[in-house]
């Protein structure tokens, strides 16, 4: 915050920088900066959980983030979505319990040739079903769930 000289206007840099350091953001610390940025919480907020790299839950060890954008839903991405959840034992936004895995949803990732297409720890895969988004996720979630 002192690089940006407790700017109000520099909000979203020092979000970023906050989740950097701490993983994600907490109520304490989203509270910690609105009194710092003399912001009313609710902007601080708000502003946090409109921009969808922000995250206010820890994050699992893996991330899978499956593309709902129209050609890859056309192709099937809601199956492998459901495909997934039903296997890993949570919904779209969660984390497993043992903190091992994110699954996350977006809108498009910009991938419509290769649809539908998942984004595994950063990585886009192309042309994924139920059973090989299933399977890659396999070595994360283990058979405990």
């Amino acid at each position: 915050m002192k690089k940006h000289q407790h700017r109000q206007d520099a909000l979203i840099e020092v979000l970023h920088k906050a989740q950097e350091l701490f993983g994600y953001l907490d109520d304490d610390v989203l509270r910690f900066l609105a009194t710092r940025l003399r912001l009313p919480p609710s902007r601080v907020y708000g502003v946090a959980t409109f921009y969808h790299f922000f995250t206010l839950k820890p994050k699992g060890a893996h991330t899978c983030v499956v593309c709902l954008g129209t050609a890859c839903y056309v192709k099937g991405a809601a199956q492998v979505l459901a495909a997934v959840e039903a296997r890993a034992g949570i919904r779209a936004g969660e984390t497993t319990s043992d903190n091992r895995l994110s699954l996350l949803t977006a809108r498009c990732i910009g991938a419509c040739g290769i649809a539908p297409a998942v984004v595994y720890d950063g990585a886009v895969t192309p042309r994924q079903t139920p059973a090989s988004a299933e399977q890659r996720l396999e070595p994360w979630i283990g058979h405990d769930h």
